[in-house]
């Protein structure tokens, strides 16, 4: 019995919000009289004035802060670059680009003489079937596996 009551008055309390929200509903697809459309209009117009204004004052205030010290820092930075010996320039760093799920599964492929089916491929990937199949099917849509037999891929 006190389960049920608990459910009851979960059930009431559902039921309240919903009609909460119907009357939040109801209240909003009202019609509004056409003096308080134009009021509302006029002032979200004078409100965008206002913030615009209101922006392009913080930027020329932003503008003018800025200028100043810039000035300085740009002496300062000359100043110590003639101070300090040049630096060596460092080589820069080749990025070494990790190879894709497609390019693991197409190296799998084109690797094996016979063919490899999915179960292989997932073995050797460790991917899940779905994605196994997805990137066999794509791969053979472009033309860069074929099929030898029923379920059997091999490089194009």
């Amino acid at each position: 019995m006190g389960i049920l009551k608990k459910d009851l008055q979960a059930v009431k309390r559902d039921i309240k919000a919903l009609e909460k929200k119907l009357e939040k509903l109801l209240k909003a697809h009202e019609p509004m009289p056409k003096a308080k459309k134009v009021t509302k209009k006029k002032a979200v117009k004078k409100a965008k004035v206002v913030k615009k204004a209101a922006a392009k004052k913080a930027v020329a205030k932003k503008a003018v802060a800025k200028k100043a010290p810039a000035k300085k820092k740009a002496v300062a930075k000359k100043k110590a670059a003639a101070k300090k010996a040049p630096a060596k320039k460092t080589a820069a760093k080749k990025k070494v680009s990790q190879a894709t799920a497609t390019d693991k599964i197409l190296k799998i492929v084109k690797r094996s003489k016979k063919g490899v089916d999915v179960p292989t491929l997932k073995k050797k990937t460790g991917f899940d079937d779905k994605k196994v199949r997805n990137i066999v099917f794509r791969a053979s849509k472009e033309g860069k596996i074929k099929k030898s037999g029923r379920g059997i891929y091999v490089g194009a």
